[in-house]
């Protein structure tokens, strides 16, 4: 129970991936946990079963990121009911592949502002509630992407993670005199089946043979970092990134 008594706000919290999976393993550790996610009904669907097998009311919120009317309402109502903030997990992505040549600007525009300004908006957010408690922890999902090259049509993921661990370096330096903590995850590829929506088959395969331990991630497995970070188990971490690819990146 390292989170026992904590509130910590999940984006994109909802989908089969790691946001999911970090909502549940924060709960499974004590926290009252806020899930967010794009999706209304599936926020309320994961939030219900939430409540029904960790024996406490999990509040859903429908969070569009790149809206600060409903990013401030979120964190309006989770302080509201619960009267502090200590965890958010940026979670919320999305990606749309395409080689830069043929790139449409709404397609740029759609992955940064999910990625990197999705990213400020809720931090900006949550910021003022844990300066005034003294204390919070802070993570934001990257990926290896930010750090090598990729020649898979995503420009603009590339663009907007290497964004998210500056960002996320910044605020760690801006705020640790207030008590706060700001990281970052950067994992390789962590499956779950709506990946199949956006890359091919051989991708995966490609990505398999690269990792030294011959597999893709689990998104419990980063749900145990996040967790890690989350907790005062990391209470000397800060403005760090934490690369979770199953030695991938080492190949590049």
């Amino acid at each position: 129970m390292r989170l026992k008594d904590r509130v910590a706000v999940v984006t994109a919290a909802a989908g089969a991936g790691i946001g999911q999976a970090v909502a549940r393993r924060f709960a499974e550790e004590g926290a009252e946990v806020v899930v967010s996610d794009a999706h209304p009904r599936r926020a309320q669907e994961v939030a219900a079963q939430m409540a029904k097998d960790y024996g406490r009311e999990v509040p859903a919120f429908a969070v569009d990121v790149t809206r600060k009317d409903q990013v401030e309402a979120m964190v309006h109502g989770a302080v509201e009911r619960y009267g502090r903030i200590d965890i958010l997990f940026n979670n919320a992505g999305i990606n749309k592949l395409s080689p830069v040549w043929e790139m449409p600007d709404e397609t740029w525009h759609l992955v940064l502002n999910v990625c990197l300004t999705g990213t400020f908006y809720v931090t900006r957010a949550v910021l003022p509630h844990m300066m005034r408690q003294g204390k919070g922890s802070i993570i934001s999902m990257a990926s290896i992407a930010g750090w090598a090259a990729s020649d898979a049509g995503q420009a603009h993921y590339c663009a907007s993670k290497a964004g998210v661990m500056a960002f996320t370096r910044a605020v760690a330096a801006e705020c640790g005199k207030h008590g706060i903590r700001a990281n970052a995850i950067a994992p390789g590829v962590i499956y779950n089946e709506f990946l199949d929506r956006i890359y091919p088959p051989d991708y995966f395969e490609a990505r398999k043979k690269l990792a030294l331990l011959g597999r893709l991630g689990e998104p419990r497995e980063v749900a145990d970092l996040a967790c890690f970070l989350a907790s005062d188990d990391s209470a000397y971490i800060t403005g760090e990134v934490f690369c979770i690819s199953g030695g991938s990146y080492v190949r590049g």
